[in-house]
């Protein structure tokens, strides 16, 4: 419309009410988002830098959540060695008991024996289960933690796993031995041929005090070296106390009676060198004497401090992971801080700015009124 003619002061105010429409429109959208800066067209050097701040807290956000887990693996293995601890002194109480009794009293010896045994089953036990969400960092290879604190993954903790499922890496044998016993490796022909055709048989010969029994096991091709060593306890109802150790490969007899053992075919000729002999066997752990005693009281002691050194290492880590995660926790507040002040309105002063730019539009309406009323007298002139 370019033909219409506007005089000066119509144009200026118009202008200026156009200007101040503008400007109240950016006024309003900071009230409404909170920001001053919302795009790089708001402020090109604020935006970017404010991003990337803000971009850096999330990332650290994210290392919060990992540094949380790994917080809670560290106590689920701290409260492992407590409950290790626990059952350490428990096994102490039991070679304690053992310890009080009569040397020649074997039976309740061996008793206590079999309980101090069943605690140390329960210290691999307790171990095994010390895992959180799929890591443990008591059972050895393959659960060592790493604990990233940046975003680069430069800097991080690695923290090593332990292998307390096994009680012998602490210094406890869990091969208990009550009384004289003899051992056979797995590979000898009593053991691994032993079900080599039906008809085979073990014979134990077994001697006490009143006298000599004989017992028969028979054996088949199906049989297993389990199946073996439970049919002997079934067939000398406790004359031979027999075991079998998957991880060892060894037979063990617990016995405080003498015995001789042959391997029998179906013709009923013994196996030629087959035939085994009892002798006490070479025991790491044993109640039977007074000195076997002291020793598992030793050993004992020994894992404990080995438990409370442990326990001290992981202790340091959770703290310092802790004290990492705090660090984050206030970093993060710092570069959204940071990010906050370049980009973020203030109310006030934009809320004055409203005010003023609202008085300004009336203002201008105004005056384009009164310019455009000075054209009006030409026509007053006319009538």
């Amino acid at each position: 419309m370019s033909g219409i003619v506007l005089s000066a002061s119509v144009r200026q105010n118009l202008l200026s009410l156009q200007s101040s429409a503008d400007m109240l429109g950016t006024v309003q959208n900071r009230l409404a988002t909170g920001r001053k800066v919302n795009s790089a067209l708001d402020n090109p050097k604020s935006f970017f830098t404010a991003s990337a701040l803000s971009n850096r807290a999330s990332d650290l956000g994210n290392l919060l959540d990992d540094m949380g887990q790994s917080i809670q693996v560290l106590k689920a293995a701290d409260q492992g060695i407590t409950s290790i601890s626990k059952l350490i002194d428990s096994a102490k109480g039991k070679a304690n008991q053992a310890l009080s009794t009569a040397s020649t009293d074997a039976a309740t010896r061996s008793k206590y024996a079999a309980e101090y045994g069943e605690i140390l089953k329960q210290i691999e036990a307790t171990a095994t289960d010390s895992g959180y969400n799929g890591k443990n960092l008591l059972a050895g290879t393959g659960n060592d933690l790493s604990v990233i604190f940046n975003e680069d993954s430069t800097n991080k903790l690695k923290v090593t796993a332990v292998d307390y499922t096994d009680s012998s890496n602490i210094g406890l044998d869990t091969t208990i031995y009550s009384g004289s016993g003899t051992t056979f490796a797995a590979d000898t022909p009593e053991t691994t041929d032993a079900g080599s055709a039906d008809g085979d048989y073990l014979e134990f010969v077994v001697t006490t005090g009143s006298g000599s029994t004989t017992y028969q096991i028979d054996l088949t091709d199906a049989d297993t070296i389990k199946d073996v060593v439970d049919r002997v306890n079934s067939a000398t109802t406790g004359d031979v106390q027999a075991s079998y150790d998957e991880v060892t490969g060894q037979i063990t007899y617990a016995s405080s009676n003498s015995f001789t053992v042959a391997h029998n075919d179906s013709s009923d000729a013994a196996v030629a060198g087959s035939k085994l002999t009892a002798t006490p066997a070479s025991a790491s752990v044993s109640f039977a004497t007074d000195a076997q005693i002291n020793a598992v009281l030793k050993a004992l002691s020994s894992a404990q401090n080995e438990l409370r050194a442990q326990s001290s290492t992981f202790g340091t880590n959770l703290s310092t992971v802790q004290i990492r995660q705090d660090w984050t926790k206030n970093m993060i507040n710092t570069l959204q801080t940071g990010s906050d002040k370049l980009t973020l309105a203030d109310t006030n002063e934009e809320g004055a700015n409203l005010l003023a730019l609202q008085t300004q539009q009336a203002l201008s309406s105004k005056a384009l009124s009164l310019s455009a009323q000075a054209g009006q007298q030409v026509l007053q002139l006319l009538g």
